[in-house]
């Protein structure tokens, strides 16, 4: 039988039961239709996980009992920070829902010259409201306790100049230098572009700031494809892969 994973924020010290949060109440009581008795393990996103007992379920609130903790060190040791230029339809949630998979530790949605989306006031609260669910349902399946942290969307001008890692790495397809030939950081900064690509400015931009370029092969790859081959060649080169 599969393991039954929900996220619901808590802190173990301070309780031995708790009620789960809404949205996993309704999974747990509408969606699987569990029953007390029956076990599950909670995770609070800041890494810590407990096997758990289900104590009373209604249809608006489940109420558990913590038993142990069974926390497991999935988090990969290379911080990983994603600078996704937005793009459209489910395409953004694909690339912010794979690349918690692939162990990524922070996501920021960026507003680039040839972006498509455009956001503002309300729309952007929904937004972010709904890629941290994304993000939430990608750790419940693949394992983590931790959520990666998603920033609110900001200019990609702002960001390759504030954001802070050993390595920083900008994709595009105009090089040939491979990710072999770069010395292994403890943390790495990449900047992936918009289903139009990144425009020569936003290039020279990123590497007037310290961004190497990186190319994955030949081919030009789309922007939600882009994050899934990236993040698997470093947890392959310098990750847990």
């Amino acid at each position: 039988m599969r393991e039954i994973r929900v996220y619901s924020p808590f802190t173990p010290q301070e309780q031995t039961t708790i009620e789960l949060s809404e949205s996993a109440a309704a999974h747990i009581g509408r969606v699987l239709r569990m029953k007390p008795d029956q076990n599950l393990t909670v995770f609070n996103g800041e890494g810590i996980s407990y096997q758990t007992t289900i104590i009373e379920v209604t249809k608006k609130h489940v109420s558990v009992k913590l038993e142990y903790d069974n926390t497991t060190c999935v988090e990969s040791t290379l911080y990983t920070h994603l600078g996704q230029c937005l793009s459209r339809g489910e395409r953004m949630d694909y690339a912010i829902q794979k690349a918690t998979e692939m162990g990524v530790s922070e996501i920021t949605p960026l507003l680039s010259e040839r972006c498509e989306v455009k956001l503002s006031g309300d729309r952007i609260k929904k937004r972010m409201a709904h890629w941290q669910q994304v993000i939430i349902s990608a750790c419940e399946q693949c394992g983590r306790s931790r959520l990666p942290v998603i920033n609110p969307p900001q200019t990609l001008d702002n960001w390759v100049r504030l954001v802070q890692a050993e390595q920083k790495l900008v994709l595009h397809h105009r090089t040939q230098q491979a990710l072999q030939t770069m010395h292994q950081p403890a943390s790495v900064a990449v900047l992936i572009g918009p289903e139009g690509g990144l425009s020569s400015n936003e290039i020279q931009l990123a590497e007037a700031q310290g961004f190497s370029p990186l190319a994955l092969g030949p081919r030009v790859l789309r922007t939600e494809t882009a994050p899934i081959a990236v993040l698997t060649l470093l947890q392959a080169q310098w990750g847990d892969f």
